[in-house]
């Protein structure tokens, strides 16, 4: 039927010039009758003759005269095509802009039918979770950005309704600690488990089935709230050594302006010799920022004695003897290049980088780890995390850095697609950052978070100005 309408505008479209072309059969028919021996004894006869033939308006079936008419139809048709194409685009009536309000026909492509599926925006206003729709034009990322001042509704109309949608695994900074309070019972239950028709899922008592999610709080303020928090537990590889000492000095080097570049590269040098030995090497239970600071405490450095070794030199001298090519070894070959003035004070810098580390309570939060944050996308969880000490912004940061490793080294995610070969995650992910300006970093956020799909949504407070 469409094929049909197609054709039929087409001719509608190119009549007219269909009827010029059998109309121009006349003159083809005229030129032919024309008597001469030379073109312009030829175009006299044919002044003569052209009345004539033009009192018919019944077109001249001479293959000739058919031939005129296709040439003068085609060639007006190309003319008024060509014209089109280099015609000047003119939008009368919107010389001051076309912005307008959006209506309920411009969202309605971007929102998923079924209501839990949606990034709440506004009260008539929302965003699917699909992040492949049926329409590649709809597509968007999920992020957002909440400013408001306060008592504004940012946490209750914005950040609990979108909460409440359960369909994602969360991360959520929650400076006050109320968010857990007020949400945590409703995610410990979770939201029913859906069918396959999208119904819920109901057992042999008839009771519906819920998907309970599992609740992890990291609480940098009261530390007896908090569950156990290890970074070492997700080091997989080299790379991931790099990462996390990368991480750990970007977000402790306090206000003001960055250190000597010399100092940081040493920093790094033998912050990489160090974990490396403890993740290659140490047991596990000892995989931890406490055996780490026990390093730098027993690094003692002489002045006047550089063939002085200290415990850990020697651990590190019976390792190369053992494994010359250890990762461990080798970093720590060229932090020994130093002398002995410069590595007693790179050894101070490291002590006062860690010192926010080297409180009983911190020791006992970092020994070992229960967040399981490489599970996020394998399980439903809503991760809290409560922390206004600007010092330990390293350990939110750390938790992306996790999130952003390569899937190669274990990341949960769900099978390939067999289009494209891209893995996802199981679960949706979702991370809300409330009263973000107190995180801001250029190297907090991991740019790649987009790529693997993780949203993330900014709560920003302002003063309001009366």
């Amino acid at each position: 039927m469409k094929k049909t309408l197609d054709i039929k505008k087409l001719v509608l479209l190119n009549m007219p010039y269909i009827l010029l072309g059998l109309f121009a059969t006349n003159f083809g028919e005229a030129w032919r009758m024309a008597q001469g021996a030379d073109a312009s004894e030829k175009f006299l006869s044919l002044v003569a003759v052209l009345p004539g033939t033009l009192q018919s308006f019944w077109p001249s079936l001479h293959p000739l005269d058919l031939l005129v008419g296709l040439c003068c139809g085609a060639g007006l048709r190309l003319a008024v095509y060509l014209k089109s194409k280099n015609a000047k685009k003119y939008r009368h009536g919107l010389e001051y802009g076309s912005a307008r309000w959006g209506t309920r026909e411009d969202i309605a492509p971007y929102v998923d039918p079924v209501f839990q599926n949606n990034v709440i925006l506004t009260k008539t206003e929302s965003l699917t979770m699909n992040s492949r729709p049926k329409d590649p034009k709809t597509a968007r990322n999920k992020n957002v950005l909440v400013i408001g001042g306060s008592g504004s509704g940012k946490t209750r109309f914005w950040l609990k309704p979108n909460l409440m949608q359960m369909h994602s695994s969360y991360v959520v900074t929650d400076p006050k600690g109320t968010i857990l309070v007020e949400c945590g019972k409703m995610l410990q239950r979770g939201a029913p488990k859906l069918a396959k028709d999208g119904k819920p899922m109901k057992d042999k008592h008839g009771k519906v089935i819920y998907e309970p999610y599992r609740i992890k709080v990291l609480n940098t303020i009261n530390f007896k709230k908090s569950m156990h928090y290890n970074p070492f537990a997700y080091i997989h590889s080299e790379k991931d050594i790099l990462k996390l000492v990368t991480t750990l000095i970007a977000n402790t080097k306090g206000e003001g302006k960055a250190g000597d570049d010399f100092w940081v590269k040493a920093e790094t040098l033998l912050y990489c010799a160090l974990i490396g030995y403890i993740h290659y090497e140490a047991p596990v239970e000892e995989q931890n920022f406490s055996t780490l600071i026990e390093f730098i405490n027993a690094m003692e450095v002489r002045e006047d004695d550089e063939e002085f070794k200290n415990p850990v030199d020697l651990m590190f001298d019976a390792l190369e003897a053992e494994k010359p090519n250890h990762f461990a070894v080798r970093q720590y070959k060229k932090y020994k290049l130093a002398a002995g003035k410069t590595a007693k004070s790179n050894l101070i810098s490291c002590g006062a980088r860690l010192a926010p580390f080297d409180i009983k309570e911190l020791r006992d939060l970092t020994a070992y780890d229960e967040l399981e944050l490489d599970t996020l996308g394998e399980k439903k969880t809503a991760l809290f995390i409560r922390q206004e000490n600007p010092s330990l912004h390293h350990c939110l940061a750390v938790n992306f850095q996790v999130l952003e490793r390569n899937p190669d080294l274990g990341l949960p995610l769900r099978h390939a697609s067999s289009q494209s070969g891209k893995k996802k995650w199981q679960y949706l992910f979702q991370a809300v950052f409330h009263c973000i300006y107190n995180l801001l970093d250029k190297k907090f956020f991991p740019f790649s978070c987009f790529q693997i799909e993780i949203s993330l949504s900014a709560v920003v407070a302002v003063k309001i100005i009366h």
